[in-house]
């Protein structure tokens, strides 16, 4: 992998780091690259679940139609509404989706869907790659990963995975 370049300055996640600040949340308009759409049965939890759990906002909303959620630039969310049954499976979808925060939101975010929805997460739980990462199911059953990066410490295990088995080389200590 040699034609990889440092590229944090073209979007919100900061530099990993201990004390990493997170971005602010975003109110600009702009053609999204990505988004979700999450069906909902019940669009008043959805919301409250969303904002209060995940720590996003209402960026607008059509009654009846849509409520687009937003955190930081590029992370949108659709909740559309539907017929299907609000009823959560026993078992998590296949699919997950997952959105940067930093390592002091994780245990605040956690905590604040286990408030809402006993029981939706798993974790944190740290990765080979170098992140720590918070599983949440929510009230839709849509499997959602708020993943951390960790400082990256060219001597760890994490770094040695990054290097040895996927060919990525980290930063200069």
């Amino acid at each position: 992998m040699t034609d990889t370049y440092p590229a944090f300055d073209m979007g919100p996640v900061p530099l990993p780091a201990l004390d990493a600040e997170p971005a602010e949340l975003f109110r600009g308009i702009y053609g999204m690259p990505m988004f979700v759409n999450v069906p909902t049965g019940d669009m008043a939890a959805s919301v409250e679940f969303w904002t209060r759990g995940l720590g996003f906002f209402e960026f607008f909303s059509a009654p009846g139609r849509v409520t687009h959620l937003r955190r930081w630039a590029f992370q949108d969310v659709l909740l559309v509404p539907t017929d299907a049954p609000a009823d959560v499976p026993d078992s998590p979808p296949a699919l997950t989706v997952s959105f940067s925060c930093v390592l002091s939101q994780v245990d605040q975010i956690a905590a604040a869907c286990e408030e809402l929805l006993p029981g939706s997460t798993t974790g944190p739980r740290q990765t080979p790659w170098n992140t720590i990462d918070l599983e949440v199911v929510t009230p839709e059953n849509a499997r959602v990963i708020m993943t951390a990066a960790r400082p990256y410490d060219p001597a760890s295990a994490e770094a040695r995975t990054l290097r040895d088995d996927l060919g990525i080389e980290g930063p200069s200590a």
